[in-house]
């Protein structure tokens, strides 16, 4: 990524952008409060799929000028995601807590991979301690993600400019609801498999927590 591009990003919204674009997203998504976009388009349709007056946008962003924090997809990646799903309140105000507790600190745009519907499924498994890290890293290496790039501040949003809305329509939100449910099925499927290859490889999330505190 160079910081001193314009890039094409998409947003999806349950009922439509009003008013100008703020980073006020509820508290638990994968970076924290912000405006979410990404590069793949179909990622955020699945996502708004089941609201009736959903509504798809092309943004344009302008990087110059912004500090921007990018994450690489990983087992870093994976633990600012828990952080910021409370995945982590257990061994709050610890040194591994609190790492990931101030990473974006300073940060006026986060990038960093999406969780789609068949890494949720990973994710999930990981949070839950069914796989160990070693499992979570091989299953992000083997599945195909966009990124989304978070804008976290007013000065981040202010570089967004909405290029085109599109509502949709009933039959569009069926397909995508059913490709929804197919990913995760494939993202279970794939848990399933690598999890049985790396039983006994790595660590658990509860352990990494505990020897980071």
């Amino acid at each position: 990524m160079r910081m001193n591009e314009t890039i094409t990003l998409y947003h999806g919204s349950k009922s439509g952008i009003r008013g100008p674009i703020a980073p006020v997203s509820r508290e638990r998504c994968d970076f924290g409060k912000g405006f979410y976009m990404g590069t793949d388009r179909m990622q955020p349709l699945t996502l708004i799929c089941n609201y009736p007056n959903a509504r798809i946008y092309t943004l344009r962003v302008n990087l110059p000028g912004l500090r921007i924090l990018e994450m690489e997809v990983g087992l870093d990646w994976a633990l600012l995601v828990a952080y910021h799903r409370g995945k982590m309140e257990a061994v709050k105000h610890s040194a591994i807590y609190n790492r990931y507790a101030n990473l974006c600190n300073d940060c006026d745009m986060i990038v960093g991979c999406i969780a789609n519907d068949r890494m949720f499924v990973v994710l999930d498994r990981f949070f839950n301690g069914e796989i160990t890290d070693m499992a979570l890293i091989n299953s992000l290496s083997a599945l195909k993600y966009g990124k989304q790039y978070v804008a976290l501040t007013e000065k981040a949003c202010k570089k967004i400019t909405i290029v085109e809305e599109q509502e949709l329509t009933a039959d569009d939100r069926e397909k995508l609801k059913q490709e929804s449910e197919a990913n995760r099925l494939k993202g279970i499927a794939l848990a399933d498999e690598i999890c049985r290859k790396y039983r006994r490889d790595g660590w658990f999330f509860d352990e990494i927590l505990k020897a980071g505190e």
